[in-house]
């Protein structure tokens, strides 16, 4: 079922110019970030989609060879990220190098998107 309603223009956009595979991958990840969450907010920002809920939460960054999904505050996810996905070293932001459809892990992305709400939403005691 697609997020139609949720959808923008910008990000249609934006995928349908990109390589197949990296749109394959794309579009995958773009219904599994809004499936995520109904509170969820596609924005086109930096040149990428954006996804937010009182502030930042996740973001799909393309390349070549991969598609990043990237968190805001990546670096405060680290400990819910049973399986070890998350990358980087940056002061807060951390991503997911998915580089074919197999990287998918529908589970362990929801549940850090899921994490990265609560976060915003201050639910957090750090």
């Amino acid at each position: 079922m697609e997020n139609n309603t949720r959808t923008i223009t910008e990000v249609d956009k934006f995928i349908q110019d990109l390589p197949d595979d990296i749109q394959s991958i794309t579009k995958r990840l773009r219904k599994t970030i809004l499936d995520a969450s109904p509170v969820l907010v596609e924005e086109y920002k930096w040149s990428m989609p954006n996804y937010s809920y009182k502030g930042l939460v996740c973001y799909l960054q393309t390349a070549k060879k991969h598609v990043n999904l990237g968190f805001q505050k990546g670096n405060q996810l680290v400990e819910k990220d049973i399986n070890s996905l998350l990358q980087g070293s940056g002061k807060t932001m951390r991503h997911i190098r998915i580089t074919k459809m197999d990287d998918i892990q529908l589970e362990a992305f929801v549940s850090l998107i899921q994490e990265a709400i609560a976060l915003n939403e201050g639910e957090y005691n750090v």
